[in-house]
């Protein structure tokens, strides 16, 4: 089972040496047309229409990777990382939101993607309070020998979906804590849409496992472990609304 990590700013000094990525590979790894982003570099990020692309390269022995932008519903990775285990890389696009979960009455998302055959990885939203100490995850589809963090907590139906539920803590280097709920789909899927704020509310109302908390980030990417010998993912579509 693949550990789910904390995406804090602790992680900088905590991986190896920022990656060397030649000019070879950024023209292997760009899209046919000049995209509006490209970036081969382990920290590269950039915005576009409100959201934040980022290439977020942060595992123990991660390989090359590059992420490219032509907008942020419209954006591709290609990995290339060992076949080891360990969660690698969580390319991503990114939403601030700073709202109050009962000031949201509405947080939908849509998403379209193509994923490889092979590897190991979860396509997934990302979303975290802006403290810090809660993550939810929202796998949407996985390949190869992933899973997440925590222990089962039985299965639910939210936001059109049915999810397999789990509830894990990630003890940080410095000490601190944060809880990990992840809402793995039932099935895979690579195309629809997806109604948050029932998530986040079921979480507050029916389990008290947090707060009327303020959702900080929704993200979404592809969390990848192993992608050994160069592949591809593509974003299409991707939308996150909130009112």
């Amino acid at each position: 089972m693949a550990r789910h990590l904390p995406r804090r700013r602790i992680r900088r000094a905590l991986l190896a040496p920022v990656l060397a990525f030649g000019v070879t590979l950024g023209l292997t790894a760009a899209p046919a047309q000049a995209a509006a982003w490209h970036s081969c570099e382990q920290w590269g990020n950039t915005s576009l229409g409100g959201y934040t692309l980022y290439n977020n390269i942060w595992g123990k022995g991660a390989g090359a990777q590059c992420t490219w932008a032509d907008s942020p519903a419209s954006w591709g990775v290609w990995a290339d990382h060992p076949g080891t285990g360990g969660i690698k890389s969580y390319p991503n696009a990114k939403k601030r939101l700073d709202r109050k979960i009962s000031g949201l009455s509405s947080l939908t998302s849509g998403y379209r993607v193509t994923v490889p055959t092979t590897g190991a990885y979860n396509t997934a939203y990302d979303i975290w309070d802006t403290d810090h100490d809660y993550e939810v995850m929202l796998w949407m589809n996985h390949h190869g020998p992933v899973g997440p963090l925590g222990s089962p907590q039985g299965s639910a139906t939210l936001g059109g979906h049915s999810w397999n539920v789990y509830k894990g803590r990630v003890t940080n280097p410095d000490g601190s804590y944060h809880d990990v709920f992840s809402f793995v789909r039932t099935s895979d899927s690579t195309s629809g849409t997806v109604d948050i704020l029932p998530v986040l509310r079921w979480i507050r109302d029916v389990k008290g496992w947090w707060g009327d908390e303020t959702i900080g980030d929704v993200q979404f990417g592809f969390e990848i472990t192993s992608s050994p010998g160069g592949l591809e993912f593509f974003t299409r579509n991707l939308t996150v609304s909130a009112r």
